[in-house]
């Protein structure tokens, strides 16, 4: 069960991502909007399209989906921040929708790292050797 569960959060968190990709690649006016607001358009935002690309890719396959849920989680928590600190919950009218699915790819990549954890110590125990 425990499998099922980590692999259908890791999926569940990719495909969340993926979506977001087409808006990012393609200079859609919400995700411009977005950077703009941030002060790092248009690198920003091609830049995040890239290391969410490299996250979703990590997570899709199991022997990688730990390094995945770790970067994710540094991006995602990037995001989340950003919504706090600077665009706000709600984004152009969007009823909360970008900063409801941040949330969401967090609480996913959470139970997915906490699923992992028995790797994660020995990655931890890797590094410090």
């Amino acid at each position: 069960m425990k499998y099922y569960i980590e692999r259908i959060s890791s999926v569940a968190a990719a495909v969340i991502l993926l979506q977001t990709l087409f808006f990012k690649f393609t200079g859609a006016p919400e995700s411009v909007y977005i950077f703009n607001e941030l002060g790092i358009e248009p690198y920003g935002r091609i830049g995040t399209g890239i290391v969410e690309l490299i996250v979703a890719g990590l997570l899709l396959f199991k022997r990688t989906s730990l390094f995945g849920s770790i970067l994710g989680l540094g991006v995602i928590s990037g995001a989340i921040l950003s919504h706090l600190f600077v665009l706000g919950i709600e984004v152009q009218n969007d009823g909360g929708l970008l900063f409801g699915l941040a949330i969401l790819v967090f609480i996913l990549l959470t139970i997915n790292l906490t699923l992992q954890q028995e790797k994660l110590v020995d990655l931890i125990r890797l590094v410090r050797n």
